[in-house]
């Protein structure tokens, strides 16, 4: 079930808030706990059991690790327990049989692929699990003794499969506290009218371009044609993945939760520096914290420093997936950070801002190529593509230009700012939201129209 549904729109939601506001404040996370457990076993049942094993693995590691607060080297050995527990299940499901499949392709003949299905946002609940016990040893989060509480926050549906990672500290005093209120309600569904936008009338339509240039033969494609592609796919998993992150905050606003932006326009970046404090930030802070920061950050030197750069984004582009496009992925914008660091900044504050903006740009398209194409001996002919001269465009990027031309200037303009700084000039409130009311009820309707009809809805990082 995914959010961008029918099903999901106008049963399961409407009749999990129905319930959760009509019970007694002191049994609302238990109805949240019940009601997410039964979202992630609708398509998956059997699955359930491991996000309850790590539910109460993790329960019991921050217990101990609290209990043990004064003995650190005690503490440290559940802390230890726990990531190395959390990483074995991921590892299992995600990359055993990439292992073994590249094992076999050498000759290797120990493991045989399994071909088990990924379980749905085991890489994102692994990661809010696991952060639960470093942050109780931290003493940055105090310990959670209430089971029913620590399973809503490990198992809440709204950010359960896609993220954002809702690190336990962040949200530790709502699970108990939170005070639900009409203007936050009002907020949750400007949320996810917005994000579901996002997903169903942008991301959707403009996938639609990319998946059928992406399966062209990338040997005799044009120049502008593969321009075409990498535009329409970074769009796509824009609008794709921030358009789920808002749907699922604005959820949260409307069951009194409060959870962290994970995109703030990433597209007007003026540096790969600039574009990973927008992209995805969530991740991009976990892995500051829990890795680049422990392995000694930027405190001991450039050599140490590039080097946990580039353990940082060898990880994150393995934590996208089990494909070594995923780790190229990683080290091609590690490599970038680490020239950034060393000189590129600066000589790109010299430049006009557009040509900082073009610089970022060109190389998050080039990115998303390397990302996108799971062949890894498909990647050097896309790219290729992306410089042949000898074919700058042919008939079908005069139809992709034609059929998509004024989609893609639409997904542009809403990649940035434009129109929330249109609404923002907006003096008067009551106008303000009037016309926000307004722009709702037509977004939805939209929404709903395409839903009804539509058998192209996929979503991306379902897959991660």
């Amino acid at each position: 079930m995914i959010f961008s549904s029918i099903l999901f729109l106008f049963t399961y939601f409407l009749l999990v808030l129905g319930i959760y506001y009509c019970v007694p404040i002191h049994f609302r996370n238990l109805i949240l706990l019940i009601a997410s457990l039964l979202f992630y076993a609708w398509g998956e049942p059997i699955y359930v059991f491991i996000m309850v094993f790590s539910m109460v693995f993790d329960y019991f590691n921050g217990y101990m690790v609290n209990k043990y607060a004064e003995k650190r080297e005690i503490a440290r050995k559940f802390v230890l327990l726990s990531v190395v527990g959390n990483l074995a299940i991921l590892g299992f499901f995600k990359y055993y049989d990439f292992i073994a499949t590249n094992l076999i392709s050498l000759g290797i003949n120990w493991l045989k692929p399994l071909n088990l299905a990924l379980p749905i946002g085991i890489s994102f609940y692994t990661f809010q699990t696991m952060s639960y016990p470093i942050d109780v040893y931290r003493k940055s989060a105090s310990v959670q003794k209430n089971m029913i509480s620590f399973g809503t926050y490990v198992t809440l549906f709204p950010q359960l499969v896609a993220g954002p990672i809702v690190r336990y500290k962040d949200i530790s005093d709502q699970l108990d506290n939170r005070k639900e209120n009409v203007d936050q309600f009002y907020d949750g569904i400007l949320y996810f009218t917005r994000g579901l936008a996002k997903k169903v009338l942008l991301a959707n339509g403009i996938g639609s371009l990319s998946d059928m240039i992406f399966k062209m033969d990338f040997s005799s494609i044009s120049m502008m044609t593969m321009w075409l592609g990498a535009m329409a796919f970074a769009f796509q998993i824009y609008f794709d993945f921030s358009g789920y992150s808002e749907m699922a905050i604005g959820l949260g606003k409307m069951f009194g939760f409060d959870f962290p932006e994970n995109f703030n326009y990433p597209y007007i970046s003026k540096s790969i520096t600039e574009f990973w404090r927008r992209w995805h930030i969530s991740l991009s802070t976990w892995f500051r914290d829990y890795v680049y920061i422990p392995l000694g950050g930027n405190r001991k030197g450039k050599l140490i420093t590039f080097r946990n750069i580039f353990i940082v984004w060898a990880l994150t582009g393995f934590w996208h997936g089990a494909s070594w496009n995923f780790l190229l992925w990683g080290i091609y914008f590690g490599t970038i950070l680490m020239l950034e660091k060393s000189f590129l900044l600066k000589v790109l504050e010299k430049l006009p801002v557009f040509i900082q903006h073009i610089y970022a740009l060109i190389l998050i398209l080039i990115g998303w190529i390397i990302f996108s194409i799971t062949e890894v001996a498909n990647i050097p002919n896309a790219l290729f593509g992306l410089i042949r001269f000898t074919n700058i465009f042919d008939q079908s990027t005069l139809w992709y230009l034609s059929n998509y031309g004024v989609l893609l200037i639409i997904c542009l303009l809403c990649s940035t700012p434009l129109f929330s700084k249109l609404m923002g000039k907006i003096k008067n409130e009551n106008v303000r939201m009037g016309l926000s009311l307004f722009l709702i009820m037509i977004a939805l309707v939209l929404c709903v129209a395409y839903l009804v009809d539509a058998s192209y809805n996929p979503f991306l990082y379902f897959r991660f």
